[in-house]
């Protein structure tokens, strides 16, 4: 039996950007920091072979020190570790993968066309091929297969399944059904995917090693393998220590901020939360600034939003002789013309705005 890490999508030097400036500074820390993580858990659970499905880095031009850090982690695994780049850390001049002294543990595929590297004490063979360029248009896996002679095969490749645009090594499903892999391991999409059999093929996405933005939701970490006898088995390890969730709170008829506390998971540790306040409220709003401000020391970074609708109450004074109702009449028919969620909103904060300045109240 043969057991494997499989992981993609790093991202080193992710700017962070709708981060403070310290804030973002420290995900960039814990994101080197996490590399030291991986190279603990891998020797800690005597794990010795690590499969790294590209875009390790954010780009090709990623920091130096960075390249550094990257390459003294994988260094300390006892593992055979090997790397194929993708789309955003794509191999050639001036890229990390040329510009730092790799340790010998480390095979870093370097070719636009499949190549192999054969492990004899494992009876296995690893093949894997590498993006030369931000996009390859052309799958790196037509035409290949793998020879039946009674090894091992793990494929390692960034890539995507007949998407819609052919741009990031597009991969067939009869490619992958043909290809005489046991084990295909595959980066660039974020969100972890179910293993996927094609043919003889077992498939897997494991997503981002650490999400970095509310695009990313969840639990991220990488897959375990084992495989055996030309069998493959996979479990999923939740490895990053800061996770994006958002979270809908329908406040109507409610007090709001104790309508999120009633909705929010036990453990907030860890969690960078954007929470949306839906459903009925007054003229003020839900208060999402009060709310935030109460609840932010338990998340490592929180976000309130009020996407309430205005109470029928409010909007029932649209009746009123008065500059009031006259208002209320024209935004209601604005409102009523609305083609889509997004103007309804834009509306309904014009009308909580203008009601606030004519009652001389601070919105906020």
């Amino acid at each position: 039996m043969l057991r494997f890490l499989h992981a993609a999508d790093f991202h080193l030097d992710t700017p962070f950007g709708a981060l403070p400036a310290p804030a973002a500074a420290a995900r960039r820390r814990e994101s080197r920091e996490a590399l030291f993580r991986l190279a603990d858990y891998v020797n800690a659970h005597q794990i010795p072979l690590v499969l790294l499905a590209g875009d390790l880095f954010d780009s090709a031009g990623a920091y130096r020190e960075t390249g550094e850090a990257l390459a003294e982690a994988l260094g300390r695994m006892k593992a055979r570790v090997f790397v194929a780049p993708g789309n955003h850390d794509w191999y050639g001049p001036g890229s990390p993968w040329q510009t730092v002294s790799w340790p010998e543990n480390v095979h870093i595929f370097r070719e636009r066309a499949m190549t192999a590297v054969e492990v004899a004490e494992w009876n296995a063979v690893i093949h894997g091929a590498a993006f030369t360029g931000p996009e390859q248009a052309e799958s790196l896996l037509a035409g290949f297969a793998a020879p039946a002679d009674g090894k091992l095969h793990l494929g390692v490749l960034h890539g995507e399944l007949e998407p819609p645009r052919p741009r990031y090594n597009p991969i067939l499903r009869r490619e992958a059904e043909e290809s005489g892999l046991a084990y295909l391991a595959l980066g660039h999409i974020h969100k972890r995917a179910e293993p996927l059999r094609l043919g003889d093929t077992v498939c897997a996405w494991p997503g981002c090693l650490e999400g970095r933005g509310f695009d990313e939701l969840g639990e991220k970490g990488f897959y375990l393998g084992e495989a055996e006898n030309g069998a493959v088995s996979l479990r999923f390890v939740p490895f990053a220590r800061h996770r994006y969730e958002i979270l809908r709170v329908d406040v109507t008829d409610r007090e709001p901020l104790a309508a999120v506390e009633a909705a929010l998971p036990p453990d907030t540790a860890g969690m960078l939360c954007r929470v949306l306040l839906t459903g009925e409220a007054g003229d003020a709003g839900a208060g999402a600034a009060a709310v935030e401000a109460a609840l932010a020391e338990r998340f490592d970074a929180l976000e309130v939003r009020d996407e309430t609708r205005m109470c029928r109450d409010v909007w029932a004074r649209a009746e009123e002789d008065s500059l009031r109702g006259l208002f209320l009449r024209r935004l209601r028919q604005r409102l009523e013309a609305a083609d889509t969620e997004e103007e309804r909103a834009r509306i309904t904060r014009a009308a909580r705005f203008g009601l606030a300045a004519l009652d001389h109240r601070d919105l906020g």
